[in-house]
C-alpha cells in the first residue's frame, strides 16, 4: 500500500508541475519579449532569453507609446483604470454587504422573489445592458466619463456581491443578531457593530472578484468610455493595433504586463483571504 501511495503522489506532483509549466509559458516568452531588443526579436526566437535586457520597453510603453492618437503611454490610462476601479468596488461590496444583511437577518415579504431577481442578474449578459445603461448615463449626464465607468459596474456588480454576502451571513447564527435587538441594538448597529467587524472574510472575495472583474473589462471600457476616460484595457488594445513602422512586440508585451500587473498583485497579497472566505460560506446555498 506504501509504494502505490508514493506512486500516486509522484504522478499526482508531475501533473501538478506540466499544468503549471502550460499555464507560466506565456507569462514567460511575454516576460523574455519585453526586455528585449527589437534586433534580438527579429534575429532570434520567442523562447530565448534576452542576451542584452533592456528596460526600454517598459519606459516606452508606460510613458511614450502610441495609443491610438495620442501617444503618451498608458501610464494616463492606468489611473483611469485606478480611479474607476476603486470606488467600484469599495461602493458595490458595501451595497452588497448591506444587501445580504438584509436579505437574511431582517426579512421581509418578497425577500426570496427579490434574491431570486438578483440571481438572474448574475446571468444577464454585458451585451443585453448596453443600450438601457447608455440611455441612464445619458439621462445623468455621465456618457463618456469616469463616474460613468463606476455607475456601470457598480449597477451590474451588485448582484454578485448581494449573492456573496448573503450566502455568508446566512452562516451568521440568528440568535447573536436577536440577542442584539434585546440589548436595545437597532438595525445600522447591528450591521456596523456586528456584521461588518466577522466579514473580512467574505469582503475580501468581493474585493477580489470585483477588482479583477472591473480591471480585466474592455467591453464596458471601450463602450461607455471617452478620449479622456479610457481604462488601460482599451488602452492596451489600441497599443497593440497601433502601427507607426516597424511593429515593436517587445513594446507590446511589456505594455501587456503592465495591464495585468494590479490584478496579479492583489490575488497574491489577498489570495488566503478568497480562498478562507468562499469556505466561510461565501458559496454555500
Amino acid at each position: 500500500m506504501q509504494p502505490k501511495m508514493k506512486v500516486s503522489r509522484v504522478f499526482v506532483y508531475a501533473a501538478l508541475i506540466l499544468f503549471a509549466l502550460y499555464f507560466l509559458f506565456p507569462l514567460y516568452v511575454m516576460l523574455s519579449t519585453s526586455f528585449k531588443s527589437l534586433d534580438q526579436i527579429h534575429t532570434g526566437n520567442m523562447l530565448t532569453l534576452p542576451t542584452s535586457p533592456t528596460f526600454a520597453p517598459w519606459v516606452k510603453a508606460w510613458a511614450h507609446a502610441c495609443t491610438g492618437v495620442r501617444c503618451d503611454g498608458m501610464q494616463p490610462f492606468f489611473m483611469n483604470s485606478v480611479k474607476m476601479v476603486i470606488p467600484a468596488v469599495l461602493i458595490s461590496s458595501i451595497i452588497g454587504a448591506f444587501n445580504g444583511y438584509v436579505l437574511t437577518h431582517w426579512r421581509f415579504r418578497g425577500a426570496d422573489a427579490l434574491f431570486t431577481m438578483l440571481l438572474v442578474g448574475c446571468f444577464i449578459p454585458f451585451q443585453a445592458i448596453l443600450l438601457p445603461m447608455a440611455r441612464l448615463e445619458g439621462f445623468f449626464g455621465l456618457s463618456n466619463t469616469i463616474g460613468g465607468l463606476v455607475l456601470v459596474h457598480v449597477v451590474y456588480g451588485i448582484a454578485f456581491t448581494t449573492m456573496f454576502f448573503r450566502n455568508f451571513y446566512v452562516s451568521v447564527p440568528a440568535e447573536l443578531v436577536k440577542a442584539a435587538r434585546i440589548d436595545g441594538a437597532g438595525f445600522f448597529m447591528i450591521f456596523t457593530r456586528i456584521m461588518m467587524p466577522i466579514s473580512l472574510p467574505i469582503f475580501m472575495v468581493c474585493l477580489i472578484w470585483q477588482f479583477t472583474q472591473i480591471w480585466n473589462d474592455f467591453l464596458f471600457g471601450i463602450v461607455f468610455s471617452g478620449v479622456d476616460s479610457m481604462p488601460i484595457t482599451v488602452a492596451l488594445n489600441n497599443l497593440v493595433n497601433t502601427s507607426t513602422g516597424v511593429k515593436e512586440y517587445n513594446v507590446d508585451m511589456a505594455g501587456a504586463i503592465i495591464a495585468a500587473l494590479p490584478t496579479l498583485l492583489v490575488y497574491v497579497i489577498a489570495g488566503r483571504y478568497f480562498v478562507r472566505g468562499l469556505t466561510a460560506g461565501a458559496v454555500k446555498g
